[in-house]
């Protein structure tokens, strides 16, 4: 069972489950931490994604999502950068290999 399926008024239902999206970016945001990359929220017209910037290594988040779609951007980003070679808990790697496959389906 996900660690972020809760019953707390302040999330959001998703597949027939409520997942705790503020819990969900700070994990996101940890791992990306732990692989040296720094998260940025900024507004614009983009949903984000990650790049390298003057030797940095910088995932761009539109700070105008909802937390599902801000979560999904940061999954997808990290996917994009790679965690093979870190360790994550199973649970949030599932998030975040789901949510790569879904950008890979819709292309």
């Amino acid at each position: 069972m996900l660690s972020y399926l809760t019953d707390s008024p302040h999330d959001v239902h998703f597949s027939g489950r409520t997942v705790n999206y503020s819990q969900l970016i700070q994990d996101l945001e940890t791992v990306a931490e732990q692989l040296g990359v720094r998260l940025r929220y900024e507004k614009g017209d983009f949903e984000g994604g990650f790049c390298v910037l003057r030797e940095q290594k910088l995932l761009v988040v539109n700070k105008r999502l909802t937390d599902a779609r801000k979560a999904s951007s940061v999954a997808v980003g990290l996917a994009q950068y790679g965690i093979d070679e870190t360790f994550v808990k199973p649970t949030l790697r599932q998030y975040i290999e789901d949510e790569a496959a879904k950008i890979l389906k819709s292309r």
